[in-house]
């Protein structure tokens, strides 16, 4: 900010951020803090370049005035993005109750006989803001998380019934209750048969054990709870 003899403005560099073939503003802000009605006007440099709205007018007693800056689209960018366009504030104290009609150029001349305050203003390019980075493949915000294999590869019971739910969950903005009941059923009948499968290959494995420790080889009852054993674990495969 400048503290002017008449006016404070806000800022001093004009940054605009540049991207070719686009048109760009920048606002300016003119702070008069007195008791007089002061009249401005901005001069540039490189008038075709830049458009000022407004480019002169009256900043009343306490008040501000807004001024933006519009560059022009550009078709090539300048060496090492330097720029060495510059801004002018001129303002000069006027009567009472004038208002921008009655602001001419001859006031702020040298001819005349008023006391012209001049600000000087630079221009900047920065770079353009950088659109916000994808999410990486596989690690999508809000997505559900995947089930963790167990060391078999297969799932454990207790992590696919979580992320079941949480499927269903996920989509029954999209999908029937019906559906939705219906899956979560399915899935609680499946860890059932798979807990129900682990339970009588443990007892299996007990039996295998008990008889290892007979002498004489198997007994005729081993081999029919081996039967009866293979018979229920093909039907519930099969299921």
């Amino acid at each position: 900010m400048s503290s002017g003899e008449l006016l404070e403005i806000d800022p001093l560099e004009l940054k605009f951020p540049f991207e070719l073939k686009k048109q760009i503003s920048c606002s300016l802000q003119l702070t008069n803090k007195s008791d007089n009605y002061v009249a401005f006007k901005v001069k540039t440099t490189s008038p075709k370049k830049y458009c000022v709205r407004p480019n002169s007018g009256v900043v009343l007693p306490r008040s501000t005035c807004d001024v933006i800056v519009t560059m022009q689209a550009q078709r090539e960018a300048p060496p090492d993005m330097q720029c060495k366009d510059k801004f002018l504030v001129q303002s000069v104290i006027i009567d009472q109750g004038a208002s921008a009609k009655d602001v001419t150029t001859e006031m702020f001349g040298k001819e005349s006989a008023n006391a012209v305050d001049e600000v000087k203003l630079r221009v900047l390019y920065v770079p353009p803001p950088q659109p916000p980075s994808p999410v990486p493949e596989g690690s999508e915000e809000g997505s559900s998380p995947r089930p963790s294999l167990s060391d078999n590869g297969n799932l454990n019971a207790s992590e696919l019934l979580a992320a079941t739910r949480a499927y269903a969950e996920g989509i029954q903005q999209e999908k029937p209750s019906e559906n939705i009941a219906l899956l979560t059923k399915l899935t609680e009948e499946k860890i059932s048969a798979i807990e129900q499968n682990k339970k009588l290959q443990q007892e299996l494995e007990s039996v295998r054990r008990e008889v290892s420790k007979q002498q004489g080889g198997f007994s005729l009852m081993f081999l029919i709870i081996i039967a009866l054993l293979g018979v229920v674990l093909g039907y519930m495969f099969k299921k």
